[in-house]
C-alpha cells in the first residue's frame, strides 16, 4: 500500500473526501517526524512505537574496492511493532 492507497482507505473508513483525508494523514506523519526530530518517542497503544535510535561508529568495507571506510555514527528512525499489531500480523 503507498500513501495514495493510504489516503483513499482513510478517506473511505471516515467519510471525509481524499482532499481532507490527505490533510489527516500528513498531519499524523509531520506530527510523528517532529517528535523524532525532537528525540521524543512516539507510542500508539495497540500498533506500535517509533524511536530515534543511535547506530555506533564502525568500520566497513567498500564492497567495489575492497578499502576500509569508516562509517561514523548516526541517529536513525525506528519501529517496533505492539502486541497488538504482531498478532494480526500473524
Amino acid at each position: 500500500m503507498n500513501k495514495e492507497e493510504l489516503v483513499d482507505h482513510v478517506a473511505q473508513g471516515t467519510g471525509q473526501t481524499k482532499k481532507q483525508a490527505m490533510v489527516i494523514v500528513d498531519a499524523v506523519f509531520a506530527s510523528i517526524a517532529d517528535a523524532l526530530r525532537r528525540g521524543e518517542k512516539v507510542t500508539v497503544v495497540g500498533f506500535g512505537t517509533f524511536q530515534v535510535k543511535s547506530r555506533a561508529a564502525r568500520d566497513g568495507r567498500n564492497p567495489k574496492t575492497g578499502d576500509k571506510i569508516h562509517i561514523p555514527s548516526r541517529k536513525v528512525p525506528a519501529f517496533t511493532a505492539g502486541k497488538d499489531l504482531k498478532a494480526e500480523v500473524n
